[in-house]
């Protein structure tokens, strides 16, 4: 049995940004050591990262079914800080949670994106370092993308904190 060639990438990757986190000055107050906040956040980071490479899917909540971009973040968050979300990327951008430009991110923060005019089209995971985790499209998979990307960039609205 051969071992999967992206699951090592995928290791060294999680490694690297947890070390990254670590490493890095907190752009937020830093939680107390052992603190739920940071334990959810942590768990939250892991967990999206894990999902990397599950199919697309409209409407798709769960692992086997595949993700939609709110999909994807409302299963993480209600799987590992047991905070259900609103079903639309709009629904959870409209949560009363503070706002947050892209200098101020932190691993676990929420980042939207617009697509004509200014409503808020796609959501994902902020995991540090300018990248997020989110399931882009059809026919796509669930992956990392740069903030700095060149759409990303240009349709980036705000974070939200809502693990706080």
């Amino acid at each position: 049995m051969r071992a999967d060639p992206h699951l090592g990438a995928l290791t060294a990757m999680v490694l690297a940004l947890a070390l990254a986190a670590c490493s890095s000055a907190p752009r937020r107050p830093a939680p107390a050591a052992g603190s739920s906040t940071a334990a959810a956040a942590n768990s939250v980071l892991f967990r999206a990262i894990g999902l990397v490479g599950t199919p697309y899917r409209y409407g798709g909540n769960t692992p086997s079914s595949g993700f939609d971009c709110s999909g994807l973040v409302d299963y993480v968050y209600r799987t590992e800080a047991d905070l259900a979300l609103p079903r639309t990327a709009h629904e959870i951008g409209a949560l009363d949670a503070p706002q947050i430009g892209r200098g101020g991110l932190a691993p676990g923060d929420l980042v939207f994106f617009h697509g004509r005019g200014r409503r808020i089209t796609h959501v994902g995971i902020y995991v540090g370092e300018g990248r997020f985790v989110h399931a882009p499209n059809t026919g796509g998979t669930v992956r990392l993308d740069e903030l700095d990307g060149p759409y990303w960039r240009q349709h980036f609205l705000y974070g939200k904190r809502v693990l706080d």
